[in-house]
């Protein structure tokens, strides 16, 4: 999926050399995570009220206004890549923000649906997406904990803030050999994959992190 529009050469440049960090910094190895991550735009998510001084594609996260951020450019290939994810999979993601995440699990083939709680995120996150050529990406303005049960089961979820316990409703909503990436709050936020195999899901910590909390209702 490719955008109609062309990026100057300062911008393909930049983004070509965050992919190249990407490959030799942090050993990012998946060729389908590095090239999407080449293809989609990661600029045009960022809105223009929001943009500081920092570089979309440097490597840092960059503020997206409303107390909100988009990730490092690490993080969200680290994530993608954990996932494992296969063309034709539906995936559900927790914490639109600006969309960018979302497009690039939909350039990896994937089925999105993206739940975002804070309003004036979930209006942008569409129009970007729909003007970028994800309009496919279904996003839903609401709290995240309880997911998106009518699409459900899915076989990845993705959450990209941070609850003090798994939302039990995301456990209930991941398949049967899916799998289940978050940042998890007890006191030093890790990431924490999760497997369901058999009825039971088995959890696999992962790198240490800072993400914004998750709020909404109660995980419990």
């Amino acid at each position: 999926m490719k955008t109609s529009r062309d990026d100057d050469k300062a911008v393909s440049l930049k983004r070509a050399e965050m992919v190249e960090q990407l490959r030799s910094a942090y050993h990012i190895s998946s060729r389908a995570v590095l090239e999407t991550m080449s293809r989609v735009r990661r600029h045009v998510y960022i809105p223009e009220r929001a943009m500081k001084d920092e570089h979309p594609y440097g490597d840092h996260p960059c503020p997206i206004g409303c107390g909100q951020t988009i990730s490092q450019p690490y993080i969200v290939a680290h994530m993608t890549e954990a996932l494992k994810l296969a063309q034709g999979e539906k995936v559900l993601e927790i914490g639109t923000g600006s969309g960018y995440q979302a497009a690039v699990l939909a350039e990896m083939g994937t089925e999105v649906f993206s739940i975002e709680i804070i309003p004036e995120l979930a209006d942008h996150a569409r129009s970007v997406l729909a003007a970028e050529g994800y309009g496919a990406v279904q996003v839903r303005t609401g709290d995240g904990h309880q997911g998106w049960p009518e699409h459900s089961p899915f076989d990845a979820i993705i959450v990209t803030c941070s609850p003090d316990k798994v939302p039990p409703a995301l456990v209930d909503q991941l398949r049967e050999g899916g799998r289940m990436i978050l940042p998890l709050d007890t006191g030093v936020q890790r990431l924490i994959i999760l497997r369901k195999r058999n009825g039971v899901v088995r959890q696999e910590d992962d790198i240490l992190v800072r993400f914004v909390p998750m709020i909404g209702g109660s995980a419990a």
